[in-house]
């Protein structure tokens, strides 16, 4: 109880202070002696009594006075001024915690009567309102919004404070926040809370750096199988095709090898070439004898290739000496068919 005596006490000697202090320099500004012939300065006002009631406020330039009839009883400055707002160390926001801020505020005398007689020190009440309406706008608002609007809190204080000296003849133009100082440790948990969101931001960045590497490797790898499998797929195709070509080719070959020997046979030497053909062949076979296998089958003359070439001889011209009987029983069996069906309508007419 005592400790909060004496800090009020204190806090009140300082206020009263202040207050003689601001008055003191009114004071100053208003001891001027009336000599009948005043030159008012550029950006100045001077507020002039008779016989201790207003009469008028001078222009800027050369003016006339009676002396002792007329007084200066207050001289404004027409310019923008400042008051410094000091470090004020009670200042608690919404979410309760703790502040010590300074500001500057920015005000100009727009109408030198009001501001002479409807307040006794428009630059104390302009101040005072100042911090009040400072502490009554940062108890709205949580420390992470003081922190990110300090313009709006300017602007809400710039407001606050002409809605309350308007009648002062004083209009604020600007009030500025120089300094928010939290706690020591509420200023170690923000950095902290920094650190933090900086490290989650890292691990999100790389874990989408991951995620894309994994998603290009595998795009890369289906893109590689799926090549491979088309290259193997014409590659196939091409063998193939390949392969078919050598066989037609082959038959085509073989076809006509087969035509040639046939037109060959057919001539006078005809029974030569064959026997030739077959000598060579029986050769060529009985020397791959046992190349590719130990099981031989042989003939009992197998070392007498002209019997060999004379059996296989005979078995030719007996085929050939068959071929036109063969022909004509064809020929037999066609003429046959169209008798038959030459026949089946006469009977069917007999019937």
């Amino acid at each position: 109880m005592l400790r909060a005596i004496v800090h009020t006490n204190s806090a009140g000697v300082r206020q009263q202070a202040a207050r003689r202090a601001f008055s003191a320099s009114t004071a100053m500004r208003a001891g001027k002696v009336n000599t009948g012939i005043v030159v008012v300065p550029q950006q100045q006002a001077y507020v002039v009594e008779r016989w201790g009631k207003f009469e008028r406020v001078l222009e800027p330039g050369l003016n006339l006075l009676v002396p002792f009839m007329h007084r200066i009883a207050y001289v404004h400055s027409l310019k923008v001024l400042t008051i410094d707002i000091g470090n004020q160390s009670a200042v608690f926001t919404k979410d309760n915690v703790h502040l010590d801020m300074d500001g500057v505020l920015y005000y100009q005398v727009y109408d030198p009567k009001a501001a002479s007689y409807d307040v006794d020190d428009a630059q104390y009440a302009i101040k005072q309102l100042a911090m009040s309406t400072m502490r009554s706008e940062i108890g709205k608002l949580t420390l992470d919004e003081t922190l990110r609007e300090r313009s709006e809190l300017n602007k809400r204080i710039v407001e606050a404070i002409n809605e309350a000296v308007e009648r002062f003849g004083v209009q604020c133009l600007r009030y500025e926040v120089r300094q928010i100082t939290p706690p020591g440790s509420v200023i170690d948990a923000m950095e902290l809370e920094v650190v933090a969101e900086r490290r989650k931001r890292q691990q999100i960045i790389e874990s989408i750096g991951e995620r894309d590497a994994a998603i290009n490797v595998a795009e890369g790898e289906k893109q590689a199988r799926v090549l491979a499998s088309e290259a193997e797929a014409a590659e196939t195709i091409n063998v193939r095709r390949g392969e078919a070509t050598g066989v037609k080719m082959l038959a085509e070959a073989q076809a006509a090898a087969t035509n040639t020997m046939a037109a060959a046979l057919q001539g006078n030497r005809g029974v030569d070439a064959a026997s030739l053909g077959v000598a060579q062949q029986y050769v060529e076979a009985f020397g791959k004898i046992a190349h590719k296998s130990n099981t031989m089958l042989l003939p009992s003359n197998a070392n007498d290739p002209a019997s060999m070439v004379a059996q296989a001889m005979g078995i030719f011209k007996t085929v050939q000496a068959n071929a036109p009987n063969s022909q004509s029983a064809n020929n037999g069996d066609n003429n046959n068919n169209s008798d038959d069906a030459d026949a089946k309508p006469r009977a069917d007419w007999v019937n």
